[in-house]
């Protein structure tokens, strides 16, 4: 969600981002919606062409639930839980609508206050782009389940209002923690960068490598929000697809997305591939070495498009540390920064095919964080350092941040931007 822009694919053969009862569809499948309103309120049924298993038990690896498993809520209890959307509970705003922290009592009539934090979307009724995206969600995000999935509750559809409710995210965005200033927003540790990428790999190798494959198509480090303990999970499924069929490569459509992070075979043909949403995941990669934004237009003439401006930086040792954050303050290690950068290259190959699938990215950034965490024990040890303190170390509190300093040698960074507020989109 957010400013965009959208241009007709090169071959316009889908109809899909026009029709209001489809959604994720490609020239071989269709998933459509039928909404049905009545006095006591609104139900969907999502007709999906997903391989669904039984939803019997949940599974750690993730797994396809065989229809939507979510709560109608009334526009009174998304009202009260928000304190009538009250501009003090506001985590976020995109260009179709708003999103609140909310209270939701799980026994109102109960007196010891159980209940749970949620996060409210509240979509702009009059946009057509919000409606598509409010119907994507819903039949996207409510039946995929994965640990790096953000968890989609329920919905709201009661005459004009359209609302969505997730489970709240404590942390926020990543991109709030690369990009943010100031007391609240915390720089992060190397350690917590990488494992953060391995969480949003693993969430997006899984919608990937599904039966029916799904394209997310709009990934950045604003729709990667984190819960207490820093666990990665992809959110905003408003622009997902569904992959191509087997006789086909890619799937044409309209093309959507932000830019800085969409695919160029995508922005020049309107073919989407799987391993479009690779090319993005190497965009965050390198914003992630570098605590730059993906696309600055107050940066010197030639350098606005980060990935076009370090692209030569990642290849050669000595200049990647020139570009590295400097809120790390050198705390990283150098061996596996390096493969990182090269993992980034790799992933942001001009040709789909030259790329690696999210599996390998996957495994990469497993590695690395072994090794990491392998060479941490080990200079815990050497340190004396008491083995308990190392098993918590993500799940404590981030020491106070270093006096302010620029970002990298090349740029200072952004103001900060707020949870759940998405970048400028190119739709």
């Amino acid at each position: 969600m957010g400013n965009c822009w959208g241009s007709s694919a090169a071959n316009p053969s889908s109809s899909a981002d026009t029709h209001l009862g489809a959604t994720g569809t490609s020239s071989q499948s269709t998933s459509t919606m039928t909404i049905t309103t009545t006095s006591a309120g609104s139900s969907i049924s999502p007709i999906s062409h997903f391989s669904a298993s039984s939803g019997d038990e949940a599974s750690p690896h993730g797994q396809i639930l065989p229809h939507p498993n979510l709560r109608i809520f009334s526009f009174a209890e998304l009202r009260a839980a928000t304190k009538n959307f009250k501009s003090d509970t506001l985590l976020g705003e995109g260009g179709f609508g708003k999103v609140y922290k909310g209270w939701l009592d799980e026994k109102p009539s109960s007196k010891n206050g159980n209940g749970s934090v949620i996060a409210v979307k509240k979509l702009k009724s009059e946009s057509v782009q919000g409606f598509r995206e409010w119907q994507a969600e819903i039949d996207f995000l409510g039946r995929l389940s994965h640990p790096n999935l953000v968890k989609l509750i329920g919905y709201c559809l009661e005459e004009t209002e359209l609302l969505l409710v997730y489970e709240f995210m404590q942390k926020g965005s990543f991109e709030n923690h690369l990009f943010g200033r100031g007391a609240v927003v915390q720089p992060l540790p190397w350690g917590l960068r990488l494992k953060i990428a391995v969480g949003a790999a693993r969430g997006l190798g899984f919608l990937h490598t599904s039966e029916k494959q799904v394209i997310y198509r709009d990934f950045k480090a604003s729709n990667i929000l984190l819960d207490g303990f820093y666990n990665a999970k992809i959110s905003d499924f408003g622009l997902a697809k569904m992959g191509p069929s087997e006789s086909q490569s890619h799937v044409s459509t309209r093309i959507m997305g932000t830019q800085g992070y969409a695919a160029p075979e995508y922005i020049a043909t309107g073919h989407l591939y799987v391993k479009s949403d690779v090319f993005g995941f190497g965009v965050v990669l390198v914003e992630m070495l570098t605590g730059l934004r993906a696309v600055d237009s107050s940066r010197p003439s030639g350098q606005e498009n980060l990935v076009e401006w370090v692209k030569p930086y990642l290849s050669d040792r000595r200049k990647l540390k020139t570009i590295m954050d400097s809120m790390l303050q050198g705390k990283y290690p150098s061996k596996t920064v390096y493969e990182i950068a090269q993992l980034a290259l790799n992933c942001l190959a001009p040709e789909p095919k030259s790329r690696p699938s999210m599996e390998e990215v996957v495994r990469t950034l497993e590695k690395l964080e072994a090794a990491t965490e392998r060479a941490a024990d080990s200079r815990n040890r050497s340190g004396s350092r008491p083995a308990a303190h190392r098993q918590v170390q993500h799940q404590l509190p981030l020491p106070p941040p270093p006096p302010m300093q620029p970002r990298s040698p090349l740029q200072s960074r952004h103001n900060g931007i707020s949870a759940y507020q998405h970048s400028p989109q190119l739709r």
